[in-house]
């Protein structure tokens, strides 16, 4: 079976992660996140956890974000030394930045991020070149734009073990789903890996 590295363009998914808790808010009232749990790279990380997580960075390389979780990260990921090869290979992405108020997003000592005005127009462009997945990371508004538009093809949730009642929902709406994957973790975490149905 052909890699995604191998795969023809048309073919590239863009893949959502988000962290969620069990009554699936992904975000809460303050729009915190106090609820992730599960750091993926401690000495008590388990083996089965930190596969899962490089198995997904290593299946991308392009990460798509909105402007809020680009603002949140660029003063940390660049200089997170401590995230190791996961961090390397992070910061070493192609990043597009979803934004109608930036001109440029710079990423530390790493090629700055692209700028895009219409994230939908980007993905459709980039799901036809050659390459790996592309990666969408957190932003609950542009996820759900690209939802709407018809170009998500998989969610995969990290469900935390707590639940919050009020928040942001992942899903605002009825959508139709199958499940690819459930996958439970000795930390407590749950990986529940989704296609859109189209």
């Amino acid at each position: 079976m052909p890699s995604a590295a191998d795969r023809p363009g048309p073919t590239r998914k863009l893949v959502v992660q988000q962290w969620v808790t069990v009554d699936n808010v992904a975000a809460e009232e303050d729009g915190g996140l106090s609820f992730v749990s599960g750091e993926p790279f401690s000495e008590n990380t388990p083996e089965a956890f930190k596969a899962s997580v490089m198995g997904l960075i290593d299946s991308v390389d392009t990460m798509i974000l909105g402007a809020n979780t680009y603002a949140m990260s660029k003063d940390y990921w660049p200089h997170a030394e401590e995230q190791g090869e996961y961090g390397e290979k992070l910061n070493n992405l192609a990043k597009f930045v979803a934004s109608s108020k930036l001109d440029d997003a710079p990423w530390g000592d790493f090629p700055a991020a692209t700028v895009t005005r219409d994230p939908a127009a980007t993905v459709r462009e980039l799901k036809q070149r050659s390459g790996k997945d592309i990666w969408l990371w957190g932003s609950l508004t542009l996820m759900r734009s690209l939802l709407a538009a018809g170009l998500i093809d998989e969610v995969r949730m990290l469900v935390c073990p707590a639940s919050r009642g009020k928040g942001t929902r992942i899903f605002e709406d009825r959508q139709d789903l199958q499940l690819l994957e459930a996958t439970a973790f000795e930390n407590g975490l749950a990986l529940l890996r989704y296609e859109i149905k189209k």
